[in-house]
């Protein structure tokens, strides 16, 4: 199945642009969108483990099951002061 992801600023001007499409057996979740991801884009992989995930509008965690063309927000945590 297809997934979208979108990717939140900081990690996206490493990628190169804002969007990915990856593929992942039926049944994915989150963290497989997440290992794919790592593997076809290993410069961003650095910064995975701390991203916050969205689906839908709601932060999920990395065990959310995915249907085919959801779209994940892969945004990085920001600190301001």
């Amino acid at each position: 199945m297809r997934i979208d992801v979108r990717l939140g600023t900081g990690l996206s001007r490493i990628a190169g642009g804002p969007r990915l499409a990856v593929d992942v057996a039926d049944g994915a979740t989150v963290n497989d969108v997440l290992v794919r991801v790592a593997e076809e884009r290993p410069a961003i992989a650095a910064g995975l483990p701390s991203a916050l995930t969205v689906v839908r509008g709601t932060q999920v965690d990395g065990e959310r099951v995915l249907a085919d063309g959801e779209e994940v927000a892969v945004l990085t945590p920001v600190a301001g002061g």
